[in-house]
């Protein structure tokens, strides 16, 4: 793997993990409170920012022409590892730092849901977090917040950044 993907999955995932550490830490001092998702799609954003250089870069190291399928997959390796490390940082903060998580957010869901809607949510959370048990859905799950994401943003940046031919 080239160190163009290596640094800029590096970067990204730096940034992803330290919003998700953070946010985390916010959750469990503020039980009461909830987090925008906006909060976290903008973190996963903002690291994918780092997609668009890698592929710039690597057009740039290839005199300026890159094809559509080696800037996909310069893009799509550079996502696969941010989002690799978002899922183990992920992993390390439940079972370490915040087990009761599955119970958290349940409760969450329910106290937001309407009073026409709670038998239904909360039939819903109750199979989520049986779910949850399961590290296997928790890593699918984790991988479902980020990858589709990161994925369309590796396929548009390759659609804007390919250049086939150098004109001079």
């Amino acid at each position: 793997m080239n160190k163009i993907v290596l640094k800029n999955a590096l970067f990204g995932s730096i940034i992803v993990s330290a919003l998700l550490a953070f946010v985390t830490i916010y959750m469990k001092a503020n039980p009461e409170k909830e987090v925008s998702m906006m909060v976290g799609f903008s973190g996963m954003i903002l690291a994918f920012f780092f997609v668009i250089w890698g592929i710039k870069q690597q057009r740039d190291a290839d005199h300026g022409v890159i094809s559509f399928g080696k800037a996909f997959k310069t893009g799509f390796f550079i996502t696969l590892i941010i989002s690799t490390i978002y899922v183990l940082v992920w992993l390390i903060i439940l079972y370490n730092y915040f087990p009761n998580f599955a119970e958290h957010y349940t409760n969450m869901a329910i106290q937001k849901a309407s009073p026409e809607e709670v038998a239904k949510v909360t039939e819903e959370m109750n199979s989520f977090k049986e779910m949850y048990k399961n590290p296997i859905w928790v890593i699918l799950f984790t991988y479902m917040e980020i990858l589709p994401l990161g994925i369309v943003f590796s396929l548009i940046s390759a659609l804007f950044l390919k250049k086939k031919t150098n004109l001079f």
